[in-house]
């Protein structure tokens, strides 16, 4: 028997292994991706949303009020990382993912087929803000299960890798969401494009939906001895998780939340609201700004799986501190530079770089906030820190930055809220023990 014969049942398993790898990764982090596509979408439309649904006077005032609309969806996110994190740690991860899916395919459903102010008159405004509640509760529970179940599909040595494809598949979805966005914007006319065009992305997030669902039914369930869909019996004992986390893990509750301030918020400022800023500050072409984005978000996918790998090696606090250091040295002279010379390279070449950088501070820090916590509460540990530090930090950046530049009357204010944000998320790095290369449980 030569050694080719000997080694070809091993080398057909762990090919057969990366396949079945990258399946339970793709299950697991469309939900979440999904989640980005739709938010990116209504980032990228927020401009003409806001003309069509809060008809105030001035289009700042409008552009605040669609971006602030926006971010109510994030306040009801720690509700929805309670209750659907308490579900999936009692009945299961797959069963809280399946049940989020459905509900952002009701929320992208409300946003796509609502009528405008102009012919419902204050119902329009008040359907997108029910979807963005709903959409907002559903991602609440979401991202900690499906960021649990990735690193417990892992080893020791390659959470910091496993989670990482959540940001990958946030940043393809965020890409696929700029190309549709930006081959609407260059192919309607601004007529169409108002009537019609912009429902057009929340139609297709919607029937995504069904597939998400039929290719996690596949997914092994990770849980030790979940408990049955239809058993009642236990289901007051849910708030168990709630009282183990606010007992025993104070010190990783705070920790966490602060930690996520500073990663959330260059998050959601440099991949989605410079597209905003190069439109409505810079005056620069809608095509323009939605291309920021897709610049930003594809270098971010690109490097989030180097930044995993690195905070596996180097260890999460090593990489995640770092790197927002180096973002608040510099997001100042990145501001400046694309206000002195607003041209597309520029534009470009900026948000290239800083979508670099956050790959590397966003990535240790969401893999490691499930880490913080033990399996049986796990989800609703992570939902409850990721949930509470973006509802105010992330989902509300866009209004922040858009109200310090018109209270400070300075184009370049929204540095100083990721250099404040940053700044405060480095002090609870001292009180987090490093998890990387730890057993999880």
């Amino acid at each position: 028997m030569n050694a080719t014969s000997i080694h070809a049942p091993a080398a057909a398993a762990q090919a057969s292994s990366r396949r079945s790898r990258a399946k339970a990764i793709f299950a697991i982090t469309l939900g979440n991706g999904l989640e980005f596509f739709d938010f990116t979408v209504y980032s990228f439309f927020a401009s003409i949303i806001g003309a069509l649904y809060f008809p105030v006077h001035g289009s700042l005032n409008q552009l605040m009020l669609a971006v602030g609309s926006f971010g109510v969806g994030f306040v009801v996110r720690p509700i929805g990382g309670i209750v659907i994190g308490a579900f999936a740690d009692r009945v299961g991860r797959k069963a809280a993912m399946t049940l989020t899916l459905w509900l952002m395919a009701l929320g992208s459903a409300l946003i796509a087929f609502a009528p405008t102010y102009a012919q419902i008159g204050l119902a329009a405004p008040a359907l997108i803000l029910l979807a963005r509640l709903v959409q907002g509760f559903a991602v609440g529970g979401e991202v900690g299960a499906s960021t649990s179940l990735l690193l417990e599909y892992a080893d020791d040595r390659s959470r910091g890798f496993y989670g990482s494809w959540q940001f990958v598949s946030q940043g393809l979805n965020t890409v696929c969401g700029a190309l549709i966005g930006v081959a609407l914007s260059t192919t309607l006319s601004q007529a169409a494009l108002e009537s019609w065009g912009w429902r057009v992305p929340f139609v297709i997030g919607m029937l995504v939906v069904p597939v998400g669902v039929y290719i996690r039914r596949h997914l092994d369930e990770t849980l030790a001895n979940p408990v049955e869909v239809d058993n009642t019996e236990p289901v007051a004992d849910m708030a168990r998780p709630l009282r183990e986390i606010f007992g025993r893990h104070r010190t990783s509750l705070v920790a966490g939340i602060v930690t996520t301030i500073g990663g959330t918020a260059a998050n959601y400022i440099v991949l989605f609201y410079m597209s905003t800023y190069a439109i409505k500050i810079l005056g620069l072409p809608m095509s323009v700004g939605m291309s920021a984005a897709l610049v930003a978000a594809l270098v971010t996918a690109v490097c989030s799986p180097f930044a995993g790998s690195l905070s596996d090696r180097l260890g999460r606090k090593w990489v995640m501190g770092v790197s927002r250091v180096l973002l608040i040295a510099v997001i100042y002279p990145a501001f400046m530079l694309i206000h002195a010379v607003p041209t597309v390279t520029t534009v470009l070449a900026v948000v290239a770089v800083l979508g670099a950088i956050v790959a590397f501070t966003a990535v240790p820090n969401i893999v490691m906030l499930p880490e913080l916590f033990p399996q049986s509460i796990r989800v609703t540990g992570m939902s409850v820190v990721y949930c509470v530090g973006v509802s105010i930090f992330g989902g509300f950046a866009q209004f922040f930055a858009t109200w310090l530049i018109k209270l400070l009357d300075n184009p370049l204010a929204p540095a100083w809220y990721l250099i404040g944000c940053g700044a405060v998320s480095l002090l609870a790095l001292p009180l987090i023990r490093e998890p990387a290369g730890r057993p999880l449980d």
